[in-house]
């Protein structure tokens, strides 16, 4: 997996001056961690905008600051404008690369399941990530969950069914449920069929 690199600077602007920044391509940001001086920096918002889309918030971040050695930090919160989605403020969590950490890690299903080519028959996905530990060099961006394996109703994946390295600890249940097929409820189709009956006329007294 390719390294993500960002360049950041010492930032001296604050407040409502930040919109400055902004107009010139270049976004706030705050640096803080574990036992850690926070900081306020600044970054190219091309470059962050790409560092955001590869990164995402579990994928770990080399930030030069101008020290002899890159600072390694995940991306924990983005602020954007409500219009337009515009870079406002990013803040990175530094971490040490020797401490665990906790981190919840999206799931992703892939394949297709057979037990759903039967009609009448819905895909119930519970949970949409799960919360696990490790070193940071060690964190999973994400977990690819493979729902072929799902032929009969009977079949279900639960969190104790995941691959991990064995340095990742999960925390979450492991008897939760991540994935399994199910019938459409009989009662639930009847009653979105009454519903229709009851509009249909109606709809047709407003047309006259």
């Amino acid at each position: 997996m390719d390294k993500i690199e960002i360049t950041l600077t010492e930032r001296t602007v604050t407040g409502n001056k930040n919109r400055f920044l902004r107009r010139a391509g270049v976004t706030p940001c705050h640096i803080f961690g574990h036992n850690i001086p926070s900081e306020t920096l600044q970054a190219d918002t091309a470059a962050l905008q790409h560092v955001i889309s590869v990164a995402g918030k579990t994928r770990l971040v080399s930030m030069d600051t101008g020290a002899k050695e890159p600072r390694m930090a995940f991306i924990r919160e983005v602020q954007r404008t409500p219009v337009g989605a515009n870079l406002l403020h990013v803040d990175f969590y530094q971490v040490k690369m020797t401490e665990k950490i906790t981190a919840k890690i999206p799931l992703h299903l892939i394949g297709e399941a057979p037990a759903l080519k039967t009609k009448g028959r819905i895909l119930a996905h519970p949970i949409a990530f799960v919360e696990v530990e490790s070193l940071p060099a060690k964190l999973p961006a994400s977990i690819n969950i493979d729902i072929s394996v799902l032929a009969t109703l009977e079949d279900a994946i639960h969190v104790r069914d995941l691959k991990l390295d064995s340095a990742v600890t999960v925390l979450t249940d492991p008897d939760a449920l991540i994935a399994k097929v199910g019938e459409i409820s009989v009662k639930a189709e009847a009653e979105e069929v009454a519903a229709a009956a009851v509009a249909a006329p109606a709809e047709g007294a407003a047309a006259e």
